[in-house]
């Protein structure tokens, strides 16, 4: 294992550069990640770990084949996407999932900024069974080392689909599926009381909701039914909510 103590060794710059850069990101297929639970979630998902940074005394798990450093903490931390990083920090190859031969269900994201919605709506579809997430419009980058985190490692094993908000009508109908939206419209029908089989369902903005433009693609509107007064759910809770649901629709 090699030793380094410079931050502007070419690894923990391209570390750095990951971990801001979704252009970097896209074009090379990597993103960076932190510690030894998403480490061992990488490999055990079939991901390819391209280079580890870790603290002196740092013992790499078996079989991991790439290049490794081991550098003071200082320096770990440094190219770490993380604060307070536990280390160790490395860069992995996200997989190209294929779609599944059927899909029964999908999660649709339009233009959820916060990462940290994209990445636990993610983990909470694969543990639901949901066969595809679609991320329309401008939805936060879902390899990003935050979004990767709070899909706790989900991001890996996930079907996505990244399409803009005037394609998802026929993303859905490829794959067979109705398109729902969730929205606070009068007319919006009760969760409770759409058959949601083969079906997709759209979850909008943290502040603003789904757009105009996807909600006329709909088939129907749908809420979920709240306390009077109560105010909006998050993206997140909203999501699993809408998730179960459909999900028990596919039993």
């Amino acid at each position: 294992m090699e030793k380094i103590s410079s931050r502007k060794n070419p690894f923990v710059m391209r570390l750095r550069a990951l971990a801001s850069d979704s252009e970097l990101r896209a074009g090379s297929g990597e993103t960076v990640l932190d510690g030894e639970k998403l480490l061992a979630e990488a490999l055990g998902s079939g991901c390819r770990v391209t280079g580890l940074l870790c603290a002196e005394g740092y013992q790499p798990p078996e079989g991991l084949d790439c290049p490794a450093y081991s550098a003071p903490e200082e320096l770990v931390s440094y190219g770490s996407p993380v604060k307070n990083s536990p280390g160790p920090v490395f860069s992995v190859r996200m997989p190209d999932i294929a779609e599944p031969q059927l899909v029964e269900s999908a999660v649709v994201l339009e233009n959820i900024q916060d990462p940290g919605n994209v990445g636990t709506l993610i983990r909470t579809a694969n543990a639901l069974g949901i066969d595809a997430v679609i991320l329309a419009g401008d939805c936060a980058d879902y390899t990003s080392p935050r979004a990767v985190r709070a899909s706790m490692g989900a991001a890996f094993r996930q079907y996505i689909v990244r399409c803009e908000t005037r394609e998802l009508s026929s993303v859905a109908r490829s794959m067979g599926l109705k398109l729902y939206g969730a929205a606070l419209t009068p007319d919006a029908a009760d969760l409770r009381r759409i058959d949601l089989t083969h079906a997709a369902v759209a979850i909008g903005n943290e502040g603003h909701g789904l757009s105009r433009e996807l909600l006329e693609m709909c088939e129907d509107a749908l809420i979920i039914p709240m306390k009077p007064g109560s105010e909006s759910l998050n993206a997140a809770a909203a999501g699993a909510i809408i998730m179960w649901e459909l999900s028990r629709a596919a039993l």
